[in-house]
């Protein structure tokens, strides 16, 4: 398997597209604009200069990485060829069920078709195709190129072989891959997001503030980043949309989201990406928002 396409170009598309051309791997980077690609593309580059001045990569590899990346914004002709199509758009179940369909019918009939989703069913995705044995979910973690671990999920008729060859492409990556079966947040968001939610609950509360919780949970129990901050790194918009897949999913009211969460995404304030969540980016530094802004009144 030499042959990658990554659908999507932002965060996680990027990184990893990144990830498997700094491994030696031909990726078609598909989205739906050149603009997008283009910013990508600026993406992977900037992070690559940050390794070769740690010393972890060389000039001549970043050069190599960045020549094994091809973009494209038709779908059609960026999958003609590949062995394994990583899907990375947004989290909506309609924009994923669209893509896969379109992918059944453009990818060769031995592709592997794998969904970096981070909470939506492998196997409802998997249903919209011909191929649900080469259908798998692939959920790298952000940063794409610095985190090991790697969730591989089954869906109900993924075989056996699919499963196999993706943990051993994982392990070709240095990555940790995990196999976890396929139910609703799968591990890392299951555990994650309720704690995510009960943080921001316990500001929405009044209980302490912003940079109260998460000194808390960095110091307390030893989190290298506290869960308001986690959650702004992101994106309040994903955590809300994963939490709802989990309340539906589960129908138990335990997940669902906190109403500041939701009237936060609902204001625009999602975190990073916008420049503001539970603290101010706007600035080049990370500033606590005050806490008026969470009353609950």
């Amino acid at each position: 398997m030499k042959n990658i396409a990554v659908i999507g170009s932002g965060t996680m598309g990027n990184g990893i597209a990144h990830t498997f051309a700094q491994f030696g791997y031909q990726v078609s980077l598909i989205d739906v604009s050149d603009n997008a690609l283009s910013k990508a593309l600026a993406t992977i580059s900037k992070n690559l200069d940050r390794q070769v001045t740690k010393g972890t990569l060389s000039e001549s590899e970043k050069e190599t990485t960045l020549a094994n990346i091809t973009i494209f914004t038709d779908l059609q002709t960026g999958v003609a060829g590949a062995e394994l199509i990583v899907e990375a758009a947004s989290e909506n179940l309609e924009l994923k069920l669209k893509i896969f369909k379109d992918l059944d019918h453009f990818a060769g009939p031995g592709a592997i078709l794998a969904s970096n989703t981070s909470s939506i069913s492998i196997t409802r995705i998997a249903s919209v195709t011909s191929r649900g044995d080469k259908v798998i979910g692939m959920h790298f973690m952000n940063p794409v190129p610095v985190m090991k671990l790697v969730e591989v999920i089954r869906g109900y008729a993924t075989s056996d072989e699919t499963t196999a060859m993706v943990m051993d492409l994982s392990l070709k990556l240095d990555k940790t891959p995990v196999e976890v079966n396929d139910y609703p947040g799968f591990v890392a968001n299951r555990i994650l997001m309720p704690m995510i939610n009960e943080a921001i609950y316990s500001l929405y509360e009044g209980v302490a503030g912003v940079e109260e919780i998460d000194t808390v949970m960095k110091l307390g129990m030893a989190h290298p980043m506290g869960p308001l901050q986690l959650a702004d790194f992101i994106g309040l918009d994903v955590c809300l949309a994963i939490l709802r897949v989990l309340q539906e999913g589960f129908g138990n009211p335990k997940y669902a989201p906190c109403p500041l969460l939701v009237n936060m995404v609902a204001a625009g304030k999602r975190g990073v990406k916008s420049g503001e969540g539970f603290y101010n980016y706007a600035k080049g530094v990370k500033e606590a928002v005050v806490a008026a802004k969470f009353a609950t009144n």
